[in-house]
């Protein structure tokens, strides 16, 4: 008998917040991971363990990256991302919170150099690729693409 294809889980945080008329979302700048560093990625981001929810995997990712807390039913569903990188299949989903207990912190300053919130509507050209479909997936509500097929 063949064994059964593994493939991956992980979640991401558009952690939002209103600056007057605009919408910034919170952006870590990568460094020292072997992926995309330099470049910046959502908020809070990593894998799904074992025998746990998407949402609890967002709201453990937050607190162990940004040092807050945010309840799983303050967060809302953006969408999801099948995505073949490099052979790895990963199923991303990804979730927006604007309601957020403390304040957000470099929690893994080993990984993170820099936390920033920038306009959604002027994003630098240095973001992880598949976040940045799931930003215009947000603004355009799609909760559903492919990327690297």
């Amino acid at each position: 008998m063949s064994e059964r294809f593994k493939s991956f889980s992980a979640v991401m945080l558009l952690l939002t917040r209103k600056n007057g008329n605009d919408e910034e979302i919170l952006f870590q700048k990568r460094k020292n991971t072997g992926y995309c560093d330099g470049f910046y990625d959502l908020s809070a981001s990593g894998h799904v363990d074992a025998n746990e929810s998407m949402k609890h995997a967002m709201c453990r990712e937050a607190k162990e990256e940004l040092n807050i807390d945010i309840k799983e039913e303050d967060l809302e569903f953006v969408c999801m991302i099948h995505k073949n990188s490099n052979g790895y299949i990963y199923y991303n989903g990804y979730f927006k919170a604007n309601k957020w207990m403390g304040e957000p912190i470099i929690n893994e300053p080993q990984k993170n150099e820099e936390l920033k919130w920038i306009n959604i509507n002027d994003l630098p050209s240095n973001i992880v690729d598949d976040r940045i479909i799931a930003i215009q997936n947000y603004k355009d509500n799609i909760k559903y693409s492919e990327y690297g097929w």
